[in-house]
Formats: C-alpha cells, sequence, structure tokens
C-alpha cells in the first residue's frame, strides 16, 4: 500500500523538466538495439564487417543518455538536453548509413522522431534547422544506400518523411515553447511556495519563540522525553533547551513534591489513551524558586492515525497563583495585621467545639476591646493607629499560647480562642475559668510595657469579656455574643480589666426571668425617680439634683440602675427608659419652681439616646411640653460615651447647647480623653468620678489625680463637681482645692422626690469650718 501510494509522486518527479526526452531517448534506443539484434540479411546482399556490432554501440550510447537525463541533476539541465539530442541525431543517421547496404532500407523511421526531438529541444527556429540539417543527412543516407544496395530511390516516399519530419519538429518547437513557458511558470510557483513555506517557518518560529509561553515536542514514553522545547523555558526555569533535550528525565527530576505523583499519573493515562493533557503544577527553577506551570498538551497523529508525538505549551501562571492565594488568605485573614479573620476565628471555633464535645474539654472565648484607642487616632492620625494595631497584634501573639488563635473583630477589637482546656481544676493543672483568667492577665500584662510611636510614647488598657463551653453556652454564636456583653460590661465598670460571663450573671434560668420581667416593666413603666442633692460645697446649700432611675419590683423592693441598666441596652430597652426619665423629670423641675426652689436637675444620657437622629428635637418637644426651663436641666454623658464618636457627640452637643441646655461629663477621669476634643465640645461641669475621691485625702495619687481634674476644670472654664462624698474630711479637702461642687451620702442618698423637699428645707448644711 506504501509503494501504491508513493508512485504517482516518483513518476512525476522522473518527468518533470526535461526528464521525459529521457524517457524518449530510452524507448529510441530500445528500438534500434531490437531491430540491430533482430536483423537478417538479404540474399545477395551480405552485410559490411562489425555492422551488428558498431549498430549495437550506437543504441548503448543513445540509452546511456536517455539515462542520463532522468538523473536529478540533469532532468533540468536544457544544455545537456540540446548536446544530447546532437548525438542521438548522429547516432540514428550513423546506424541509417550502416545498413544502407540493404536494399530495403533501415525499416524505422528513426528520422522522424530526431526531429520532433530536435524541434523539443531547441524550440521553433533551432528545430527547424535542425529538420533541414537531419534531412540532408537523411537524403544523403538514402543516395548513399541506392549506389550501394543498387535499388531505386523512392523519391515520394523520403519527401513524405522529409514533410512528416517538418511538422515533428515544428510541432515539437511550439510545444517546447509552451513547456518552457510552463517550467518557468511551475519554477516561480515552487520559488514562490518555498518563499512563502520560508516566510511561514521564519513567522512561526518568531511567534514560538517570542510569545510569553513555552512551546514543546515530547515523545511518546514514559519520562517524555523532549524533542523540541523554545528559548522560553530558559528565562521561566533557567534551564536551557539543550538541557531538556539532552536530559529525558529532567522534566520528571524537577516537578515539585506535592504534584509529581499527580502529574506523572495524569501524563501516563493521557499517554495511553491519546486524551489531551492539561494539569497545572509546580516546577523547580534553577534557581531554587518555584514557578507554577499550566501545560496542555495534544497528540499528534500521522495519516493512518498512529500516534507521532505530543505538542503543547506551559504558560506560566505564577503571579495568577499568587493573586488567588493572597485573594484566599485576605478571605481569612485581616489585611492590617495578618491575624485571622471574624470568618476564619468562627470556623476554628466550631472545630474547637466538636473536639471539646468528643473528648469532655472546654473551650473559652476572649473579647477584647482598646479602651479609648480612638485617642491615638486623634492625637497621632489613622497611619500611626494602624501601626499602632499592628504592634498590638504582636503583643497579643506574644501573651497567648501557641496553640490558641489570636484574631481581629475589626476595629480595635480582638478575639482570643483557648481550645483543649480541661473543664476544671484537678491534679494541679488549672480549670477553664483559670486558664481563661491566666491568658487575659498575660495579655493585660503584656500592655502595661509602653507603645512608641513616631517618638511618642504612651499606654494602652484593653477591657475583656470571657465565655466559656460548655459552662456558658452550647454554640459558636452564643459563646462571642456572651463574650461581646461580658467586655462591655467590664468597660462599663471597670475599664481595663477582665469579667466572665458566668461570674457577673445570674444563672441562666434567673437571667431568663429577669429579663422577662424587665420587659413587662418596661411595657408598664415600672420605674421611678430619686433625686440625690447636688451641693455647693462652699456655702453647703442644695442648687440642683441628679434624678436617678429605680425599677419598682412587684413585691415593692427597688432595684438600682447597675441590676437593671446594662440587661436594659442589652435587650434595647433603654431608650423607652430613657424617655420615661424625662417625660417624668420635667414636671417634677416646674413643680418645685413653682415653689420657689432654684435647681437645677440633671439626668444621664444613654449612648443609644444621643444617637438617634431626633434625640434633639424629640428632647425639646418633651421640655417644651412640661412647661421646663432647659437652662435649669443638665444633659450627663459618660466621658467613654463623649470620646467614642467626637465628631457626632460633638454635633449633638452643639444643636443641645444651642437649645439652652447645660452639659456634663460623667465619671471623668475613668477613660482617656482627648483634651483638645474636650477642649472644643460646649460642657458646663467636669464630675469627677467617685473612685477618686473615695480615697482622699490619705491615698497621694488620688489626691494628685483629684486635684489635676479640677485645675483642668478651671482652665477650660468649666465647674468640677466630685461624686461619692461620704467623709467630712473629703469635702474639706475638696474646698480647699477650689471643687465648688458635690453629691453623696454625706448630704443625702438618692431619695424620693417628697422626701428630697424635706432635704432642701434644711436651707443649708453644716458650713465646712464647722467640721
Amino acid at each position: 500500500m506504501g509503494v501504491r501510494l508513493h508512485r504517482p509522486q516518483r513518476v512525476k518527479d522522473i518527468t518533470s523538466g526535461w526528464g521525459w526526452l529521457g524517457l524518449l531517448r530510452l524507448g529510441l534506443a530500445l528500438s534500434m538495439g531490437v531491430y540491430t539484434l533482430s536483423y537478417r540479411p538479404v540474399p545477395g546482399h551480405p552485410p559490411p564487417p562489425a555492422v551488428s556490432p558498431t549498430a549495437l554501440g550506437l543504441a548503448a550510447l543513445v540509452f546511456a543518455l536517455g539515462v542520463a537525463q532522468l538523473l536529478p541533476r540533469l532532468r533540468a539541465s536544457r544544455a545537456f538536453a540540446v548536446a544530447a539530442f546532437s548525438v542521438d541525431a548522429g547516432a540514428v543517421l550513423a546506424t541509417l548509413a550502416l545498413f544502407a547496404f540493404d536494399p530495403r532500407r533501415y525499416l524505422l523511421a528513426l528520422v522522424i522522431v530526431i526531429q520532433a526531438e530536435g524541434g523539443v529541444a531547441l524550440g521553433l527556429l533551432g528545430g527547424f534547422l535542425a529538420w533541414a540539417l537531419t534531412s540532408a543527412g537523411y537524403v544523403a543516407v538514402e543516395a548513399l544506400s541506392a549506389s550501394t544496395a543498387g535499388a531505386p530511390t523512392y523519391s515520394i516516399e523520403v519527401a513524405i518523411r522529409i514533410a512528416v519530419g517538418l511538422l515533428l519538429a515544428l510541432g515539437g518547437g511550439y510545444l517546447a515553447t509552451e513547456l518552457s513557458g510552463e517550467r518557468t511558470r511551475r519554477l516561480a510557483e515552487r520559488e514562490e511556495e518555498v518563499r512563502r513555506l520560508t516566510e511561514a517557518e521564519a513567522k512561526y518560529r518568531l511567534l514560538v519563540e517570542q510569545i510569553p509561553v513555552i512551546t514543546y515536542i515530547d515523545a511518546i514514553d514514559r519520562e517524555s522525553s523532549t524533542i523540541y522545547i523554545s528559548p522560553q523555558v530558559q528565562e521561566v526555569l533557567g534551564y536551557s533547551p539543550e538541557e531538556w533535550t539532552e536530559d529525558h528525565g529532567l522534566w520528571a527530576k524537577l516537578l515539585h513534591e506535592g504534584d509529581r505523583e499527580r502529574v506523572i499519573a495524569e501524563n501516563t493515562r493521557t499517554n495511553a489513551t491519546g486524551e489531551p493533557f492539561r494539569a497545572e503544577y509546580r516546577l523547580k527553577a534553577r534557581d531554587g524558586g518555584v514557578v507554577w506551570l499550566r501545560d496542555e498538551a495534544l497528540l499528534v497523529t500521522d495519516e493512518a492515525g498512529r500516534p507521532r508525538f505530543w505538542q503543547g505549551v506551559m504558560v506560566d501562571i505564577t503571579d495568577r497563583k499568587r493573586a488567588e492565594e493572597q485573594v484566599a488568605f485576605l478571605a481569612y485573614h485581616d489585611k492590617l495585621t495578618g491575624l485571622p479573620n471574624r470568618a476564619m476565628f468562627e470556623q476554628l471555633l466550631d472545630l474547637a467545639l466538636a473536639r471539646a464535645r468528643r473528648f469532655d474539654l472546654a473551650v473559652a472565648v476572649l473579647f477584647m476591646d482598646l479602651d479609648n484607642f480612638k485617642l491615638v487616632n486623634d492625637s497621632l492620625g489613622h497611619a500611626a493607629g494602624d501601626e499602632f494595631l499592628r504592634e498590638m497584634a504582636l503583643r497579643l501573639s506574644w501573651a497567648v499560647r501557641a496553640s490558641d488563635v489570636v484574631a481581629r473583630q475589626g476595629g480595635d477589637e480582638f478575639l482570643v480562642l483557648l481550645a483543649d482546656l480541661g473543664p476544671k481544676a484537678e491534679d494541679g493543672h488549672r480549670g477553664a475559668v483559670e486558664s481563661a483568667l491566666a491568658a487575659a492577665g498575660r495579655i493585660h500584662e503584656a500592655l502595661k510595657l509602653p507603645f512608641t510611636l513616631f517618638e511618642t510614647e504612651f499606654f494602652i488598657t484593653a477591657s475583656i469579656g470571657v465565655s466559656l463551653f460548655p459552662e456558658n453556652a452550647q454554640d459558636a454564636a452564643t459563646l462571642l455574643k456572651q463574650a461581646d456583653a461580658a467586655m462591655y460590661r467590664s468597660k462599663q465598670r471597670a475599664p481595663g480589666e477582665s469579667m466572665v460571663f458566668a461570674t457577673e450573671a445570674l444563672d441562666p434560668f434567673s437571667r431568663l426571668s429577669l429579663a422577662t420581667r424587665l420587659r413587662k416593666a418596661a411595657d408598664h413603666q415600672d420605674w421611678v425617680l430619686h433625686y440625690q442633692p447636688i451641693v455647693n460645697l462652699v456655702e453647703g446649700t442644695v442648687v440642683g439634683a441628679e434624678a436617678l432611675v429605680r425599677w419598682r419590683q412587684a413585691h415593692g423592693q427597688l432595684l438600682g440602675p447597675a441590676e437593671f441598666i446594662p440587661l436594659a441596652e442589652e435587650m434595647g430597652l433603654i431608650a423607652s427608659i430613657g424617655d420615661w426619665v424625662i417625660e417624668e423629670l420635667c414636671p417634677q423641675w416646674r413643680v418645685w419652681a413653682d415653689r420657689g426652689l432654684d435647681l437645677s436637675l440633671s439626668f444621664n444620657l444613654s449612648p443609644r439616646q444621643l444617637w438617634q437622629p431626633d434625640t434633639v428635637p424629640k428632647l425639646l418637644r418633651q421640655i417644651a411640653a412640661a412647661g421646663a426651663d432647659p437652662s435649669h436641666l443638665i444633659v450627663e454623658i459618660t466621658e467613654s460615651t463623649a470620646m467614642r464618636d467626637p465628631e457626632r457627640t460633638q454635633r449633638i452637643l452643639d444643636e443641645l447647647h444651642e437649645a439652652g441646655l447645660r452639659l456634663a461629663i460623667d465619671d471623668f477621669g475613668t477613660g482617656y480623653s482627648s483634651l483638645d476634643r474636650l477642649r472644643n465640645l460646649p460642657v458646663d461641669v467636669l464630675k469627677i468620678d467617685r473612685r477618686f475621691v473615695r480615697d482622699v485625702p490619705e491615698n497621694p495619687d488620688a489626691a494628685m489625680m483629684v486635684q489635676a481634674i479640677v485645675a483642668l476644670s478651671r482652665s477650660l472654664s468649666m465647674q468640677p463637681l466630685a461624686e461619692g462624698i461620704e467623709r467630712p474630711e473629703q469635702w474639706t479637702y475638696l474646698v480647699e482645692l477650689g471643687c465648688v461642687l458635690g453629691q453623696g451620702f454625706l448630704f443625702s442618698p438618692p431619695v424620693p422626690p417628697e422626701e428630697f423637699l424635706r432635704v432642701t428645707d434644711r436651707k443649708r448644711f453644716a458650713s465646712v469650718s464647722k467640721q
């Protein structure tokens, strides 16, 4: 099948150019040789000596020229064709002359064949001249034959042969002209095809060797040995194309250990099935780096469908893989600190809880909020704040165990996961509560060291809430919620400390009962207001009062705000309680004003109330409805509330101040106020927290703090007001410092309105000089 497929092409090659004249010449030589070998002389006309050998020699000469004309290098040579024609013509005329003794003449009409060959080889003009010469030679041979053999000359036959020879010579010349043009056209076409192929190869090579991919051809073997690979491989991997083609096992050697088994198995499979090879894998570069490649290859087959080789491309996708890894990292990590984010923390918490349930272990969640972190941003700028958060992430990671997880919740809030804890203390090992508090303690200790940013040294504390599994909660969401609530209470009651949810809350059933009763109390408004006198410490007179809410229980017992306000804030009830306080307080001021009492009444505004969009207009409507004078009402907000969102707070306080209300900062000294912010707030009164007043004048540190706050308030044109005065020495000390206002149990606890009148009826408390 293979030979038959290729025979047409071989014949086409042999007859191309002047090769077909070679075939004609071979036929001419065979005719001459067969005639000579089969010649039988006529009786009475014996042949001269050596006629047959000479004739066979002439035929052999023509035969040799025919073979030579078929050779590839002479096939296209016109000069050889013309020279061979001359020899052919001489050989034929010589053969005619050798057989001139035979009266039958040389029976073969070979002259006209020679004349046709002359026309083809020499063209029209040359063919005509060759016809004339060969015709003359033929006539001469005929004359020789007539004289030698004694036979008559047949002039008409000779003329016919000469005429036929002329037609064939002219036809051959015309054919030669046409064939010459065809040969020229074919030669031009071949040259054009060669040129196109050369250009295509150059373009393909340029494309293959310049595009930013590696192209290759691999053998179909176990090692996928490389037959060809483009030069880009050296730029990508550091190995030259020669190294790839010489070392058939190089590709397998460079496969990354994590990918080798998978990729070689896929290579083996596609070699067996012939399916396209597609894979993404890593190769080790010469410089030790790792390069990600996307490799795709197709199996190339021959006409019979038999596999020949693999042809493929490898694309460097390292940058894409790094981007994908970065995206995946950011999906579960905080971009600023590199710590796990809330999403990853929750996944790890779920896994820790699953292990804890299986092996009877405990899990603790620490929810941490930095105290007054906004001061860093306000004072040093956001760039410093970001750098501080990164430093904080490092400190937290150092403070906990290697097995613990530190995550960033967002803003200035962090989470810590303590997994695989023993539930109870035994055999000298800590229980879950002790382990959690110990971790919180290490964090507090780590924060005692100063931070230094932009050559500024400062300290910061953190409030931490703790929740435990299985003691407090059974699922991740509840653990996080409870830790958050414990942190919030810690920030309210003891900023910079830790608080465990279980130790500061009621048991779950009691807490649920309290929440139910609190919601009912909000529906029925089971509240009462008590008033604690505010005293002019110099004169000993009552100049105002602070309104404090109480919850009247069904059995008549009263609960103070510390017992239910945090829960009310969690339940979203604080706004309705605050509205009730204002609606109750304003009419009470009107009643006392009508009795001639010139008092200022202060009340607390919770963060939720403060940041409601209609706070100011709603408050003013309530005051106007009761006929109260805004200038005799003092709105109190805590220092932490004032600094939590300073811009928003200042805008609201400005509106309240413009409406005629006075403003006070409660519990001053427990937070970390920005003095620049405080200076710009429209505050009238700074209330010194009872924790500082409690230890004066005996404690020098407390005394120094109170003295600083009094001096600060004066410098800011504010009135200092001391809370929690319980002893005469404290009263005396505060007056000596220049603190004019105060309140505390020394004068009166918070009392109902009717009892408050009895306090004011005393006109004045005993003067300081009499204590």
